[in-house]
């Protein structure tokens, strides 16, 4: 049962990030990205997501931050890493490892 929630949950979260991208290719408005109703949902998925979430974080960096702040409760980018996609990735990578939702 736990196996094929993690499915249902990935193929959710997959369908709605290529909705998201698609969607908002062509805005520069972080607010405009997160507040879209794909992102939003994408959040509504819960602690579920965090792992896949992280994955996709690490291996394609995007605006990520919010969703996972939102549903972590947590932020670990660096002051000095703000705005740089690819150190945000590190950073929530470190902190997904740690927090034992990444191997």
């Amino acid at each position: 049962m736990v196996l094929r929630t993690q499915v249902a949950v990935r193929q959710r979260f997959e369908s709605l990030a290529e909705r998201w991208r698609e969607e908002c290719k062509w805005t520069s408005s972080l607010n405009e990205m997160v507040m879209h109703p794909a992102y939003q949902e994408i959040i509504g998925l819960g602690p579920d997501v965090l792992p896949i979430l992280l994955e996709e974080m690490h291996s394609r960096p995007d605006h990520w931050s919010w969703a996972l702040r939102a549903i972590s409760g947590e932020n670990p980018v660096k002051d000095e890493h703000r705005g740089d996609l690819k150190l945000m990735a590190q950073d929530w990578t470190e902190w997904g490892r740690q927090k034992g939702h990444l191997s």
